[in-house]
């Protein structure tokens, strides 16, 4: 009998054993199927960093910055052993110990309550998907870990662990959990603070010191005497820690920037990499954002639009009344509405964006997305490719109102200046400077609407422009960034560089996936882009933008206000040698913003306080320099030639400035005179070359006077 019982109890223990040893082998072989080597490719945002290559924000995803190898807090470091693993380096992955312990104690209970995983197998939970809490899935993770620690140091170990924690409040790792909370690197953590940290790692959404700082403190307390227990410290160091006052971060560090900026970066990004890339994270995204100019940009638009709404008189919804609940729901606003950019001319770089008042209320982004008419904005393109046909800036243009079938193609049509008032000839630069519309519709039927239309949409001013007469004065659409990026070129000799975000993007191993080299081409010659230039200085100096100088501005600069009918858009777009900055203010369905609304008005005075605030030695400003060699002449201003002396006898001479490779090469022949220093030779050639000029010259005096 006895010894049937032992045999029993033998085979019982062999087939016991035999089990556990072909569990063993299933989980052990289970374990195989997991790459090791994908524990150190911990998901980590993709960082964006601004022109000056320091870091500005951060892509959606999880939120976490990874601990440079080798710079673990090593207070965090005590502070974790004491709380999750004291044992650590005393074991191979898995401490028998503490898994009897918690073994018997979930037995006793009938449930799992007590896990007794060690640092390293808490890794493998973290880094695997081991399946639900159970006794399988404990199986599992004690083969897995045991590969690990065959696999890496325990300080590899330790490191790849604060990568991976959970420390509440969307903040994943202890990097991004000491800037979060503490707004410092955690490699300066003090005692205290490292502590806290490894008091949120049990349960962190319910110790965030920002939801419940007294149960925070009272779990670093538990930890600092555990560290003093366990002899990791002094008991006069944990006294002193527990004393220690904790100070929050005002703000979160790390957390993604929501704005029109980082989104217009995502979705350049998305057509650069692709989605897979970026879904992994881990990229370094170089932009060309300037993060002050970005700033200044952002608050001056809000700011200058609130004293608008807060005017005795004003009648539309302000955006202080926008409620949360409308927050939620707009994707366009019913509140005055505002868009900057601010375009670097000498890369195309875009420098500042801003698509509206509040990302929060509406994610729609003016700058890029929000098609409206142009108005004024577009006439100096129009005096441009006057410029071009040899229209000078003091020829004479007719302001009278337009005659009935003046205008071949649109006989009836009869705009008139927005003052309402007609001053008879003028210098061709005061209808740009004063944004004279008849002048403007003349200057536009010289040059021809189609060499109108073709400088337009080299220049990039808009995708489409009608082929009728009315887009002389901007009755068309396009957006605030081509609008832009279109003026760049009068500040950069003629050259249209194609406006950017991303300069360079790397991957997680550090090569470089994109380099940006935007595209560039001549949307107009140096001589004409640089006269345009010094004409729309005029418009700032004592134009429709004289206010500029009352409104704070000290810069060297020029530009042009737009205002569409019945003040439903108003704009500025001017440049500096280095910048050019477009301001569009508006409602999102378009209506009068209030009478007498004009872009002087609105947009004027937010693109004032952004370029003021640009910074000189990176955005130097100055007179525009000359492509080439300036030559002093004097101009007859009825028909554009060198001026004899009975042109001056006449008053229709004129003295300019002008690049050598446009000055005129004939004299004047419609006033009959001698200019100084004309001989017998220099009359026979002006009289060779009068039968081609004299059609023109009809031209000029019946369209523009004089």
């Amino acid at each position: 009998m006895k010894n049937k019982v032992a045999t029993l109890i033998v085979g019982f223990a062999l087939s016991a054993s035999i089990c556990l040893l072909l569990l063993g082998a299933f989980y052990f072989a289970w374990s195989l199927t997991f790459d090791i080597k994908d524990v150190g490719k911990i998901p980590e945002r993709s960082s964006v960093y601004d022109m000056d290559g320091k870091i500005y924000s951060r892509l959606r995803g999880e939120n976490r910055i990874l601990i440079e190898p080798g710079k673990i807090s090593p207070s965090f470091k005590l502070a974790l052993l004491a709380r999750e693993d004291s044992r650590f380096y005393r074991h191979r992955g898995i401490d028998l110990v503490g898994i009897v312990r918690a073994f018997s104690r979930d037995v006793v209970h009938l449930r799992v309550r007590e896990g007794g995983s060690t640092i390293t197998q808490q890794l493998a939970r973290n880094s695997f998907p081991l399946g639900g809490r159970n006794l399988g899935r404990k199986m599992l993770e004690a083969f897995v870990a045991l590969r690990l620690e065959a696999s890496y140091s325990k300080e590899q170990i330790l490191e790849f662990y604060a990568n991976r924690i959970y420390f509440g409040s969307g903040v994943y790792g202890l990097e991004t959990a000491s800037q979060t909370y503490f707004g410092k690197p955690s490699v300066d953590l003090t005692l205290s603070e490292a502590a806290l940290l490894a008091g949120l790692i049990r349960s962190p959404n319910r110790y965030s010191p920002r939801t419940n700082m007294e149960g925070a403190i009272a779990q670093r307390d538990d930890v600092l005497n555990r560290m003093a227990e366990l002899k990791l410290i002094s008991s006069a160091q944990a006294t002193s820690a527990e004393k220690a006052s904790v100070h929050l971060a005002n703000r979160r560090s790390t957390t993604a920037q929501e704005n029109y900026a980082m989104d217009a970066i995502y979705r350049e990004l998305q057509g650069l990499v692709s989605q897979d890339a970026i879904d992994s994270g881990g990229l370094r995204i170089y932009t060309s954002l300037d993060p002050e100019l970005q700033r200044t940009a952002e608050l001056a638009t809000d700011n200058v639009l609130t004293q608008v709404e807060n005017k005795t008189g004003y009648k539309h919804p302000k955006k202080s009344d926008f409620t949360e609940q409308a927050r939620a729901a707009e994707e366009q606003t019913r509140y005055l509405q505002g868009a900057v950019i601010t375009i670097d001319n000498r890369t195309g770089a875009i420098r500042a964006l801003v698509g509206g008042r509040d990302y929060q209320d509406s994610k729609y982004n003016r700058a890029l997305q929000a098609y409206r008419q142009v108005g004024s904005t577009f006439k100096p393109f129009v005096y441009a490719a006057a410029f071009e046909r040899g229209m000078m800036p003091g020829t004479g243009i007719d302001d009278s109102a337009l005659r009935h079938q003046e205008i071949s193609a649109a006989p009836d049509w009869n705009p008139d200046n927005s003052d309402g008032q007609n001053h008879g000839v003028l210098p061709a630069r005061n209808g740009l400077i004063f944004s004279r519309n008849t002048m403007t519709i003349r200057v536009g039927e010289l040059a021809t609407l189609d060499r109108v239309i073709s400088l337009g949409q080299s220049a990039g001013f808009a995708r489409t422009i009608p082929r009728v007469p009315a887009s002389y004065l901007g009755a068309f659409e396009s957006d605030l960034k081509d609008v832009t990026a279109a003026y760049s070129a009068f500040a950069a000799q003629g050259q249209r560089k194609e406006p950017y975000l991303i300069e360079r993007v790397d991957d997680v191993d550090g090569n470089i996936i994109y380099q940006a080299h935007p595209n560039h081409k001549e949307a107009m010659s140096p001589a004409i882009a640089w006269m345009i230039a010094q004409t729309v200085r005029g418009v700032i100096e004592h134009g429709t933008a004289a206010s500029a100088k009352s409104l704070g501005l000290t810069r060297y600069a020029g530009g042009k206000t737009g205002t569409t009918d019945d003040f439903k858009d108003a704009w500025f777009v001017g440049f500096t040698n280095s910048l050019t900055c477009g301001v569009w203010v508006g409602f999102d369905q378009p209506q009068t913003i209030q009478e007498r609304g004009y872009g002087a008005t609105l947009a004027l005075p937010i693109w004032v306080k952004v370029m003021e605030k640009a910074s000189r030695q990176k955005y130097p400003d100055g007179p525009f320099p000359a492509p080439e060699p300036l030559v002093h002449v004097r101009l007859c201003s009825v028909s554009n030639r060198l001026a004899t002396d009975a042109c001056a006898a006449a008053g229709d001479s004129y003295d300019i400035m002008l690049p050598q490779s446009i000055v005129p090469a004939q004299y004047c022949p419609v006033h009959v005179g001698r200019q100084l220093g004309d001989t017998d030779g220099s009359r026979e050639q002006r009289g060779a070359s009068e039968d081609f000029t004299s059609h023109l010259l009809r031209s000029l005096r019946h369209l523009f006077g004089g």
